[in-house]
């Protein structure tokens, strides 16, 4: 019981604190977008790692971070995992005839949207799946990790619930797929990079994702047909097809994870 409180405690602590101050801490109103959103997300990133760190220095490192296990395997792991991801996402429902790439739109400061996007990537694998998910592993399990770190990255993503079942399901397992990515290399690293690619090409290059509303797109992603298919204005998020993926995902990496285990024994 003492423990189940401590750790409860932690984990309010961690989260709203880092929620508040994030939201207090004032910057300079700019008039070009571009670089208003590159602060917008800075300051929540900051403030998580500010909350790490003393976190765990309070706590003298005992919780391990796992950041970056094999640098060259985890970022070829989260490319080919995001490519393949995406990739497939994309590629089914143009097939199904559910997407339709209609001009380019002219971007001012492409790269500078690029490193926001990135930046809100980190923030948001840090926050839920960095101090918190190891710290509960440390003390309970793998499953009370997930539980925890799924609740308050579904909770983060509040906006799915007001889109419908399928959307929420689709942030859910999005969050477990990332978690399963996260065990399976032993690294933060590897899910941040897929992440990333899945935020940076599909919503700033593609327009098929759903980030802040003020991000821009490239190219023009319009939706037609049945929208549990095409996500219609929730975009890809709010497909089926994109929760049948995440599920294989999952589902794919567990089971080549429990081989390599069965081929060590």
């Amino acid at each position: 019981m003492k423990k189940l409180l401590i750790v409860s405690v932690k984990t309010i602590i961690f989260f709203i604190g880092w929620a508040i101050v994030a939201s207090i801490i004032p910057f300079p109103h700019f008039t070009n977008p571009a670089i208003w959103r590159f602060f917008a997300e800075l300051i929540p990133f900051l403030s998580i790692v500010a909350f790490t760190l003393v976190f765990t220095m309070i706590e003298k490192r005992k919780t391990p971070l796992c950041l970056i296990n094999k640098p060259v395997q985890d970022a070829l792991f989260g490319l080919t995992g995001g490519i393949l991801w995406l990739g497939l996402a994309i590629g089914l429902l143009a097939l199904l005839g559910n997407i339709h790439f209609e001009g380019i739109n002219k971007i001012v400061l492409l790269w500078l949207w690029i490193l926001s996007a990135l930046i809100n990537t980190i923030m948001q694998e840090l926050l839920v799946r960095g101090y918190l998910y190891q710290m509960i592993k440390q003390n309970y399990n793998v499953v009370a990790a997930t539980v925890v770190s799924t609740a308050l990255f579904t909770f983060a993503h509040g906006g799915a619930f007001e889109a419908g079942i399928i959307p929420v399901l689709n942030v859910l397992t999005m969050s477990l797929l990332m978690t399963v990515v996260l065990e399976f290399t032993g690294s933060l690293f590897a899910p941040i990079v897929m992440h990333f690619f899945w935020n940076s090409i599909g919503a700033i290059i593609l327009g098929g994702v759903s980030l802040a509303e003020d991000y821009p797109n490239l190219i023009n992603m319009t939706f037609s047909g049945t929208e549990l298919l095409s996500g219609g204005i929730y975009k890809i998020e709010g497909s089926v097809v994109v929760l049948v993926l995440n599920i294989t995902f999952i589902l794919g990496i567990i089971l080549i994870s429990r081989n390599r285990l069965e081929c060590k024994n």
